[in-house]
């Protein structure tokens, strides 16, 4: 074996290719192929694109699934903590030896192929996958979805959630060019589902001209909120008294529900009532409006794009804080800082700005705090050169009814949930 750990395989995949993100689908095709494996799976598999939403998706279609005892897997990224986050069998991690097992294994296959760290994460959850011989597969897109490698993979239901700009540099800078690049992963005599409200005319035209039955949030299904209860309204598959979801924020009620519409478009395939009920109240999603502490409260979410942002600020006007609120931020140079900031900016007492500058595309700690005081002038600005540094710092100024919201991207919140964990 190359590597006899997983941070060695892990530091070493980063750097096998020059590029950190190199769509295209030839290099993977031919490694898949090449470590003996079809470009499909002996049991349903449900691929889940969109620019926000598709992990909460990919949550519910899981936790449903096992409530009704299928053997599932999937697969999301990034991770918050652990990379063994990312590929899930049964709802558990998979263990640091099979997953090194299986990078041997794609290894072998690769010959000279320059792999991303991306790829090759991607074909050892198909390798993983295929041994388990599952009932039921989840994968979600990492980036886009015509070009992802993912998408090697055909799909018996492709999934779309909600689009936006984001990834700018590699997908376009409007919603058309974006939405064509996520209907990439229809395909003709697949049926599909799309979670967005308002589709681009892109993925629209993209799936007509594929004869794709293409189910639409608002048009083919709709949600409708109750008090303490919700109901799906489609064709043939209306579901009244729903219990509201775990995972907090009214949005997710349209998460929910193109989950599952998803599993009841899978053919030979079936989830019952009882464990919809039953994923919808057990489901779990770390770093989605997450509280890891009370008193004063401690909230953390990955949001990291205006959309998210929106999603985040309706959050904290539904959640009534006695108090002041606290923001820790710290963002990606690639991240549309300046409109995620003026979007919270009504929220927030007093920011806490921090640096990224030990991860890849980071913004510095100075150029967060330039990106802060430029929109705030008139709130209260504290630097720090670290999350940790700012969390500190938010922790000590606030009283027991007050609370501290920490956003802007996987690392910060991972960061933060570090140092919550040694500190509390």
């Amino acid at each position: 074996m190359r590597f006899q750990t997983l941070d060695q395989w892990l530091s070493w995949q980063e750097s096998l290719n020059p590029k950190e993100i190199d769509l295209g689908l030839e290099r993977v095709s031919r490694v898949l192929h090449q470590a003996g494996h079809n470009n499909y799976f002996d049991c349903p598999l449900i691929i889940v694109a969109g620019t926000n939403g598709k992990g909460s998706v990919v949550a519910y279609l899981e936790a449903m699934a096992l409530a009704e005892g299928c053997t599932t897997c999937s697969y999301t990224s990034p991770h918050l903590l652990r990379y063994n986050e990312r590929i899930r069998i049964n709802g558990r991690e998979i263990d640091d030896e099979s997953l090194c097992m299986a990078f041997e294994r794609i290894d072998q296959a690769r010959g000279d192929e320059q792999l991303t760290y991306f790829e090759f994460g991607t074909l050892a959850a198909i390798d993983l996958f295929m041994a388990v011989k599952p009932e039921l597969v989840i994968m979600e897109i990492g980036l886009g979805g015509r070009l992802d490698a993912v998408n090697i993979m055909q799909p018996s239901v492709a999934v779309i959630t909600t689009i936006a700009i984001d990834h700018t540099d590699w997908l376009g800078t409007d919603r058309e060019t974006i939405g064509f690049e996520k209907a990439g992963i229809l395909t003709a005599g697949c049926p599909a589902v799309c979670g967005d409200s308002n589709p681009p005319q892109s993925l629209l035209e993209h799936a007509a001209k594929l004869g794709v039955d293409l189910k639409l949030i608002g048009t083919d299904f709709r949600v409708e909120p109750g008090a303490g209860q919700w109901s799906l309204h489609a064709d043939g598959n209306s579901m009244a008294e729903l219990p509201l979801p775990a995972l907090a924020g009214e949005f997710q009620l349209s998460n929910a529900a193109t989950a599952i519409i998803a599993l009841k478009s899978l053919r030979g395939f079936s989830v019952g009532a009882d464990a919809i009920q039953q994923g919808l109240v057990h489901v779990s999603l770390p770093g989605r409006f997450q509280i890891i502490r009370q008193q004063p409260a401690v909230i953390v979410d990955v949001a990291h794009n205006p959309q998210a942002a929106a999603s985040l600020v309706s959050q904290l006007r539904a959640h009534d804080c006695a108090g002041r609120t606290y923001a820790v931020v710290a963002m990606l140079a690639d991240k549309p800082a300046t409109d995620v900031i003026q979007l919270l900016s009504s929220e927030i007492d007093c920011w806490y700005t921090a640096g990224l500058e030990s991860v890849p595309r980071g913004l510095s700690a100075r150029q967060m705090a330039d990106a802060v005081e430029q929109l705030t002038s008139d709130v209260k600005l504290c630097a720090a050169s670290t999350v940790a540094g700012a969390c500190d710092q938010a922790l000590a100024a606030a009283a027991i009814d007050d609370r501290v919201i920490i956003f802007g991207s996987f690392y910060t919140v991972a960061e933060a949930m570090r140092y919550f964990a040694l500190h509390c």
